[in-house]
């Protein structure tokens, strides 16, 4: 029965001839992988043309990108720039000839770090105030004379003279050493103390000199000159004492206007109505 069935097929397929199976992708899936193609080939064109427009929009060159140039001594940046993140640089500095600006919307921080990143010095410049943080400030000129330095000692203005120029002057809570105090030419100079006392030392004196003009003291209740081991010397062709107590008369017919000047045991002075004699012990009841 096998050998029947073999012999009958061998006899089909001589009959019919030779049979061809045809190998490829056909209908939709051909279809399908044509479109596939085409959308790809879109794509990389697409591709392509929005690389090209980045580069020149963004003037991407061999030199750098944009205002950003690579030269052999780093980088070089020209117009304005916004940075996001920290900028970490050796030196920034500008062209020779034009400004740098820094600019920012709140404050712009300049911080020295050491190896161990920690804040050696700092400068913030706020909108409200200028802020520095070190162990000591110092202004020079440029040939490398101290102006002003400031630690936690001390305060040092290195200024051949230093000028106020406020409408209520200066506040010194504190005490203060200078060998010279003198005002502007033609401008008053008031040293003044409102609640408290005002207290002028110097271990070899103190010169009070007004040369145009005139000197005034003014207390609420006592005004004292005081000479540890030497003498208080008035120079003038005239001294005047013009509200000294008087006292009183002793002749009360006399009307002459010559007085003479007493000192009471305390160091008080009163004017006592002269006579042919001392009048000053007649009026003792003014050293009381």
């Amino acid at each position: 029965m096998p050998q029947e069935q073999y012999a009958h097929r061998s006899t089909m397929q001589t009959s019919e001839g030779p049979q061809v199976y045809k190998v490829g992708i056909y209908g939709w899936r051909k279809r399908c992988l044509y479109f596939f193609v085409l959308l790809l080939m879109i794509l990389i064109l697409v591709n392509l043309a929005m690389t090209i427009w980045i580069l020149k929009v963004m003037n991407f060159t061999i030199d750098g990108m944009g205002n950003l140039r690579i030269t052999e001594k780093g980088l070089k940046l020209e117009g304005d720039s916004e940075f996001l993140k920290p900028l970490y640089a050796k030196e920034i500095r500008s062209r020779p000839g034009n400004p740098l600006y820094f600019q920012s919307a709140r404050n712009v921080t300049v911080n020295i770090l050491n190896e161990k990143t920690k804040v050696l010095t700092r400068l913030v410049t706020g909108p409200q105030a200028v802020e520095a943080h070190s162990q000591k400030f110092e202004v020079k000129t440029l040939s490398g004379k101290l102006l002003f330095s400031a630690d936690d000692n001390e305060v040092v203005v290195g200024a051949e003279r230093l000028r106020v120029l406020g409408a209520e002057g200066t506040v010194f809570p504190k005490s203060i050493e200078t060998p010279n105090v003198r005002a502007d030419p033609f401008k008053e100079l008031r040293l003044e103390s409102p609640t408290r006392a005002l207290v002028m030392e110097a271990p070899k004196g103190i010169e009070i000199n007004a040369e145009a003009g005139s000197l005034k003291a003014t207390c609420r209740t006592e005004l004292r000159l005081e000479s540890k081991d030497g003498e208080i010397t008035l120079n003038s062709a005239k001294i005047k004492l013009p509200n000294l107590p008087q006292g009183s008369s002793s002749s009360a017919g006399s009307r002459q206007k010559i007085y003479e000047l007493c000192v009471c045991p305390n160091g008080r002075l009163f004017l006592s109505q002269a006579g042919t004699s001392s009048t000053c012990q007649i009026n003792t009841s003014v050293c009381l």
